[in-house]
């Protein structure tokens, strides 16, 4: 059951690709990744539901990336480089939207980020998903 539906719309630094993100849970699912692929891109995400990305231009610009099982599916801009959204590995029915892609968003407009342990894939262990820490972001005093 959806708890805070929102609908943003976004894209990537160029402005090759434009999209809509029906985000299911708002941003009270935001968290980052200790994958290694998570952990190099540095991303704050937020969940939206399968069919909940919307490309509106730029389809074809869109490129995407599969590692270790090839089951995720990373989608990126071919021009200017920056990741979009992901198919997630251990939900297939969630996709994962990067939160500096919305417009009007910053992952630094989060003061805490739940960070998931993507090392220990649920996926690899079997075991339940499990949070690595918190990362905080503390604005420097002027």
């Amino acid at each position: 059951m959806r708890n805070d539906t929102t609908i943003r719309t976004g894209g990537c630094h160029c402005g090759a690709v434009r999209f809509a993100a029906t985000l299911g849970d708002g941003f009270r699912s935001i968290r980052r990744c200790t994958c290694s692929n998570c952990r190099m891109r540095g991303a704050v995400v937020a969940m939206a539901e399968a069919g909940g990305v919307e490309i509106l231009q730029g389809a074809a610009a869109l490129t995407s990336y599969r590692f270790h099982t090839g089951t995720a599916q990373h989608f990126f801009c071919a021009r200017c480089g920056i990741y979009t959204h992901h198919q997630r590995r251990s939900d297939q029915n969630l996709y994962a939207v990067n939160v500096a892609c919305l417009d009007g968003v910053s992952p630094f407009d989060f003061p805490e980020v739940p960070v998931m342990d993507g090392i220990k894939h649920t996926g690899d262990t079997g075991t339940p998903t499990r949070r690595a820490g918190t990362l905080r972001f503390v604005p420097a005093e002027d």
